[in-house]
């Protein structure tokens, strides 16, 4: 139980309540960013759905587990903004050495690349996206995803090693622009109703496990919606939401649930999850390792942002089209995310040299902020997203 859970005083703590029936239905994991908070989320889940007993091994064969570690149970449902491209990235790699060499793990390479997927495309579930007008355009994509990923199943023979490549930049290619195009910031509250109705729905087996993650960003709606359903959950739904910061959680909800910690792991313990899940000697954080997926180096994207700010501090327009196809179109997103994070870091620098810095750097963020949204969630080009920054900060360079 929780055996893929490295260095996380919670996995023993959640297997000791599980173990005594002591777990209550409603749970928040919280801690750093790349703790664990996800992983230990869907462990609970599979674990809860368990046919056999005692209940619990990863190596458990019974039919409810088989889904639960293909991320394909019916009584799964995961929402959440999530930044998953760089972990398929990773998982692909895994894959494709594990297949070159034909490696003792390349079971788990194909467990571990298929659930890097489905950890994105999970979020688009039907159950939650019914009735939206996006729904044609993102079933469009996931259909193709989910095609090439019966190639890829642990469950079927494993393809040769050309048709295996062509499958996983395929799925890479279609990941990226399923997440650039539909992932959102917030979990939009008609989201929580649906995912309220499900959760009300007889199981057909195992219990329903609902996953929300980033329950401390979410918007007031939304988390007075959550809050309804954690009053009365309904029985045999169990919820589990993770945060970053506790204390971002609204207090209500926070008295409806059993809280479990996430630390920040050691260098050398980061170093084994990486060796132990990538099969790569790590070297620094499990975030550099996964940030080396990035088609640019956080490096490039860093001098970019702060050139980018620089120019403009000196009231010239820098050149956008050559800076959005250096950051090769702000895909994946999480490029446009780092890139935006350098400028505001380039900005509070400059400003500290500045008269009245502190609206200076609010102003400036909220036009980055605005940008952002531009871009993720009203799909303007980031051409044209670009400039209207640019013009923004030359427009507080000249302002009384």
């Amino acid at each position: 139980m929780f055996e893929n859970l490295l260095y996380q005083p919670a996995a023993e703590l959640l297997s000791d309540d599980i173990a005594g029936g002591k777990l209550p239905q409603a749970l928040l994991f919280f801690g750093p960013p790349l703790s664990g908070k996800l992983t230990a989320a869907l462990e609970t889940a599979r674990v809860l759905s368990c046919s056999q007993s005692p209940c619990g091994t990863w190596q458990c064969t019974c039919p409810s587990c088989l889904k639960h570690k293909s991320l394909v149970s019916s009584g799964l449902l995961l929402a959440g903004s999530r930044d998953c491209s760089l972990e398929i990235a990773a998982s692909a790699q895994t894959l494709r050495s594990a297949a070159r060499q034909n490696a003792s793990y390349i079971t788990a390479a194909r467990y571990l690349f298929v659930r890097s997927v489905r950890k994105l495309t999970n979020r688009f579930s039907q159950v939650l996206w019914e009735g939206d007008e996006k729904i044609s355009k993102i079933a469009a994509i996931t259909s193709v995803i989910e095609e090439l990923l019966e190639e890829a199943d642990p469950q079927r023979p494993l393809q040769d090693i050309s048709a295996l490549e062509k499958t996983v930049e395929n799925l890479l290619s279609q990941c990226i622009k399923l997440e650039s195009a539909f992932m959102y910031d917030s979990i939009p509250v008609s989201h929580i109703r649906k995912a309220s109705a499900w959760a009300r729905l007889t199981a057909s087996e195992g219990k329903r496990v609902l996953i929300f993650e980033h329950a401390d960003r979410m918007q007031d709606s939304v988390k007075n919606a959550l809050l309804k359903i954690l009053e009365e959950p309904p029985a045999d739904a169990f919820f589990i939401l993770t945060a970053e910061r506790k204390n971002a959680v609204l207090p209500t909800i926070l008295s409806r649930v059993r809280t479990y910690g996430f630390s920040e792991r050691t260098a050398d313990q980061q170093k084994e999850v990486i060796q132990r899940i990538f099969h790569e000697d790590g070297i620094g954080s499990v975030g550099a390792y996964l940030n080396g997926f990035l088609p640019v180096g956080s490096e490039d994207i860093e001098k970019a942002a702060f050139d980018f700010t620089d120019t403009l501090h000196h009231n010239d327009v820098p050149d956008i089209d050559a800076l959005v196809k250096k950051m090769k179109n702000f895909e994946p997103r999480i490029i446009l995310s780092l890139f935006f994070n350098f400028v505001l870091a380039a900005v509070k620098e400059q400003s500290q040299r500045m008269p009245d810095s502190l609206t200076y750097r609010d102003r400036i963020a909220d036009a980055v902020k605005r940008s952002y949204e531009d871009i993720t969630v009203y799909n303007q080009s980031p051409v044209a997203a670009m400039e209207s920054l640019a013009y923004a900060f030359l427009e507080e360079a000249v302002s009384p």
